[in-house]
């Protein structure tokens, strides 16, 4: 466990970029032994690659005790919890582009539409190329791209625009 022996530490001293080298160097699952306050740290280690957590805990705070200044109470233990299985889930893999969930909202991004009848051989512009909604056209960040070049064919005004289309 990547440890801050100071009580309470503080979040800037926690350096939890050291998990992922410690799990790399040792070739095992890491965790954070955890002396901050709230349950931040918790949840930036685990966005980390931390598998476990050690956070100290105790019923009531007021009651006093060595620790109890950075203990989690037991609602505060809930909501580590929580938001660290959160965090985990959101890692995720590396991908770009749309997940799966996102497919069906694809049509709310903007893309780019030809807004003006268009005939073969004029050239893409600002009055007859827009971003505009649904998103079933080149992305938006063609259109500088694109712009000035020509059309292979006579469009409508409302086409969606891709690759094909263009010279």
């Amino acid at each position: 466990l990547k440890c801050t022996a100071s009580y309470p530490a503080s979040p800037e001293d926690s350096n939890v970029l050291t998990i992922p080298h410690m799990r790399e160097l040792f070739q095992c699952e890491v965790g954070l032994s955890d002396h901050t306050m709230g349950c931040g740290a918790a949840s930036a280690a685990v966005a980390h690659g931390a598998t476990l957590i050690e956070k100290h805990f105790t019923l009531n705070r007021a009651n006093g005790g060595v620790d109890s200044v950075f203990s989690l109470e037991p609602e505060e233990f809930k909501s580590l919890v929580v938001e660290t299985q959160r965090a985990w889930q959101s890692l995720g893999s590396v991908k770009y582009g749309p997940t799966d969930a996102e497919a069906g909202n694809i049509k709310g991004r903007p893309s780019l539409y030809i807004v003006k009848d268009i005939k073969a051989g004029e050239r893409l512009t600002p009055k007859n190329l827009r971003s505009v909604r649904p998103g079933y056209g080149l992305p938006p960040k063609y259109y500088d791209i694109v712009l000035g070049r020509r059309v292979k064919q006579n469009f409508k005004k409302g086409t969606a625009l891709d690759w094909g289309m263009v010279e």
